[in-house]
């Protein structure tokens, strides 16, 4: 199972619903952006993430051959805490 985290700084009202920290895409971004540059966050269950986006902000892990996007810096660490929980998730 997957740890969630909440953030309550910084939270953005318009993001996503099941967003972090308002890091998320804002659905009319996910509407406009090619399928297969969204992925879902492995550690915030039902967070979509736009690949390219995650990988512009640094907001990803290169674990086993494989590489994992993330919501926002907050998942980098619980990521990077038990990599094989979340891959295997994947």
């Amino acid at each position: 199972m997957a740890t969630r985290h909440h953030h309550t700084e910084n939270h953005d009202p318009g993001a996503a619903p099941g967003s972090c920290s308002g890091h998320a895409p804002k659905a009319d971004h996910l509407t406009v952006t090619n399928s297969a540059d969204v992925t879902e966050c492995l550690v915030m269950p039902g967070t979509p993430v736009i690949k390219s986006e995650a990988e512009e902000a640094g907001l990803y892990r290169d674990y086993n051959g494989q590489r994992y996007w993330l919501c926002c810096a907050t998942c980098g660490p619980l990521f990077d805490a038990d990599p094989d929980r979340y891959a295997d998730a994947a």
